[in-house]
């Protein structure tokens, strides 16, 4: 073994080895953690989607490139599919494909370049313009029933301007219709647009504007994100129907405006009822209006007839109030006499019913007396029956009187718990008796006892 050989191998000098895994992992990890979530814009190139959904493609720009991936679950919410040579802006981490160690980026999102930042001017200016008041419902105003007149602020090349004519002829031919042209895409479009309002509002001589364009991308319909257009439709002196791209796009026209139209050709059937509608309703305004008449005509006939009826000459109406008078004398002394004449027919009906029911009192009388005598001679027999009966029970009583027995000479012995002695059975030598006599009582003590022999 030479020097070298023991020196490699040497613990001192012994380091950890890593595998090819180990180190993607670690340099992914490094990676992830020293470039957050950003921004980045450039070109695509090389785009394909997976059957899994995913997208793969390199985004590059003048002087590198680098590669790309967005996976399903992130591009099914990207609103479009990118093309070669699209400028777009994705938001992504910064990561390494470990099993070939190729560094590329992980995209979150994606837009088309400039997008970005035009919806954030946009949400500036909303903001403000909400701040200021302008997009307030009671700024709001309603559409005039009738429109006689309709203007229009457009392109006379638009498409729009053909829908919405289109739409009036169709529902409205007899709706007059004023166009204030105006380039509706383009640098100098916002300025002009705002000043053909303006123009609309001066003039005066439509009952509704239509303010309108059709649909196109954020930078096409961006004419109508301006500040001057706003306060001008929000300024206007007529109501503003504002009908700029489709039914998903919004500007800030659409929030100015007194009333927004999905599209234009909606803008143009909100600003006209149909003629045939009005013409329906007139028929039926009319229909109501010759009802309303004859009824009024009928009614005002029927009035005058019980007015004629109750018109009367002067002789005739004082003959009339000379009858009224008659007859109100008469009932007032029909008045007067009735009641007297009632109340003696009740009383004499009273009278009547009393004496029918007033009772005989002799024969009460005499029955009462009887049943007086009856009664002292019934109580005097059942008092000398009683008295007979006491007697015979006194007498009863005087035989069965104890004191009369002991008045004879007999006595009653009782013992000490007062019980009565009745045979010397009872009866011990030495025992206490009580000895009552027909005038007193004695104690005595029992010598001794003999039984009765038979």
């Amino acid at each position: 073994m030479n020097f070298d050989d023991r020196n490699d191998s040497s613990p001192a000098s012994a380091a950890p080895v890593m595998t090819v895994t180990a180190l993607n992992q670690a340099v992914a990890r490094l990676l992830e953690r020293s470039f957050p979530l950003s921004w980045i814009a450039g070109e695509v190139s090389n785009f394909t989607r997976a059957s899994s959904g995913h997208w793969y493609f390199t985004l590059k720009d003048d002087a590198a490139q680098v590669r790309a991936v967005m996976f399903r679950g992130r591009a099914q919410y990207a609103g479009f599919i990118p093309r070669e040579g699209d400028k777009v802006e994705v938001r992504a981490l910064v990561t390494l494909y470990g099993a070939r160690g190729d560094y590329q980026i992980n995209v979150e999102a994606i837009r088309r370049a400039g997008v970005g930042v035009l919806f954030e001017a946009f949400l500036r200016l909303k903001e403000k313009l909400t701040a200021a008041g302008l997009f307030e419902p009671e700024r709001k105003r309603g559409l005039p029933m009738f429109a006689r007149t309709i203007g229009i602020v457009t392109s006379p090349q638009a498409a729009a301007l053909g829908d919405v004519l289109t739409a009036l002829r169709r529902r409205a031919p007899h709706v007059s219709v004023v166009l204030y042209p105006t380039p509706v895409q383009g640098q100098q479009a916002p300025e002009k647009i705002a000043a053909a309002i303006r123009t609309a509002s001066r003039r005066a001589e439509c009952d509704v504007l239509i303010v309108c364009r059709g649909g196109g991308s954020i930078e096409d319909l961006w004419s109508f994100n301006d500040e001057a257009v706003a306060y001008a439709v929000a300024e206007c002196s007529m109501p503003v129907i504002s009908g700029v791209g489709h039914e998903t796009d919004f500007t800030i026209c659409d929030f100015a405006a007194d009333l927004r139209a999905a599209t234009p050709t909606a803008a143009a059937e909100l600003a006209a009822t149909p003629r045939a509608d009005w013409l329906s309703s007139l028929r039926a305004d009319a229909t109501d209006l010759r009802r309303a008449m004859r009824r009024s005509v009928t009614d005002a006939a029927q009035t005058l007839d019980a007015y004629a009826r109750r018109l009367l000459s002067p002789a005739a109406q004082i003959r009339q109030q000379r009858l009224k008078v008659l007859a109100l004398s008469t009932a007032l002394v029909h008045a007067q006499r009735a009641p007297l004449g009632r109340a003696r027919y009740a009383l004499d009906r009273l009278g009547g019913r009393l004496a029918a029911r007033r009772p005989d009192l002799t024969a009460v009388r005499a029955q009462l007396a009887g049943w007086q005598h009856r009664g002292a001679l019934g109580m005097a027999t059942q008092l000398g029956q009683r008295r007979d009966a006491l007697a015979a029970l006194a007498a009863q009583l005087e035989l069965l009187n104890p004191q009369r027995t002991l008045e004879r000479g007999y006595a009653i012995i009782t013992d000490a718990k007062g019980a009565i002695v009745r045979a010397p059975a009872q009866l011990q030598p030495r025992q206490t008796l009580t000895v009552r006599l027909a005038e007193g009582s004695a104690s005595i003590d029992v010598a001794a006892v003999q039984a009765t022999l038979g």
